[in-house]
């Protein structure tokens, strides 16, 4: 049998997938790690009063 070679970027790829989790890379200003909270129906999580009116980006990491 022919053996497959698989690139170090696969194999890292296929433990992802696995896992149900992605790798991004973002590139910014500032970050802030925060626990979101209950809020009704849904969930909050307050930012500085600086960030109004920028754009943000939500990872959630578990």
């Amino acid at each position: 049998m022919a053996e497959e070679k698989t690139t170090k970027d696969e194999k890292y790829s296929e433990q992802i997938s696995t896992s149900g989790m992605v790798k991004f890379e973002v590139y910014g200003r500032e970050m802030i790690e925060k626990k979101v909270k209950l809020s009704g129906n849904s969930g909050r999580v307050y930012l500085p009063p600086d960030w109004v009116e920028h754009q943000v980006k939500i990872i959630r990491i578990d």
